[in-house]
């Protein structure tokens, strides 16, 4: 997905919805603080949206996921997606909705994309572990998008038991490791 794809795509949603801003999570989020992202993290074909203030949920996924979603004409015509989700899809650090990035130009025509910090992205893809998620996470890591301090900082506010965030710190240092090649930099990406 291109940037473009994704401001097409708060537009529509926004259009259906009825709502100014749309929250953007999910892989595609990253294209809010990065508009040129490296092309590995820019592989789906797919945008994860709900409307940040919408009363009826249920009624905005279903919304987004008939109009905009997969199979639908839009996906036949522009090759790209939607997919409707509520608030709580994303496991996300205390602070996340503080730190969402804005994306509002022309091509949203009135309508406001709230994307994800990277960090918060990151995490967030750490808390559903799949392998999908580990192969963005070290792509993000690799290209320098986040840093391992930010991410270790973050991590002890997310809403999981104290097993789960250490498994998280580790998964975290290993990848950090893994990525630079046990060095450590001034920019603290290396071991910790």
């Amino acid at each position: 997905m291109k940037r473009a794809d994704l401001e097409h795509l708060i537009r529509a949603a926004g259009a259906i919805t009825c709502c100014r801003d749309i929250v953007v999570v999910g892989s595609q989020s990253i294209l809010g603080a990065f508009p040129e992202a490296p092309a590995p993290l820019t592989l789906s074909a797919e945008a994860d949206l709900f409307p940040l203030d919408a009363h009826d949920a249920e009624r905005m996924v279903d919304l987004i996921d008939g109009a905009l979603g997969e199979l639908s004409i839009f996906h036949e015509q522009y090759q790209y997606y939607a997919q409707g989700v509520i608030r709580t899809t994303s496991v996300l650090p205390k602070g996340w909705a503080e730190r969402l990035v804005v994306v509002e130009n022309a091509n949203t025509s009135g309508f406001r994309g709230l994307c994800l910090d990277p960090h918060d992205l990151v995490l967030a893809k750490y808390a559903a572990s799949r392998e999908k998620d580990h192969q963005f996470n070290r792509a993000a890591i690799r290209h320098g998008l986040v840093r391992q301090e930010v991410l270790l900082a973050r991590v002890i506010n997310m809403p999981l038991d104290s097993l789960r965030q250490a498994q998280i710190t580790q998964d975290i240092q290993r990848d950090f490791r893994e990525a630079t090649g046990n060095l450590t930099d001034e920019g603290g990406r290396g071991p910790g």
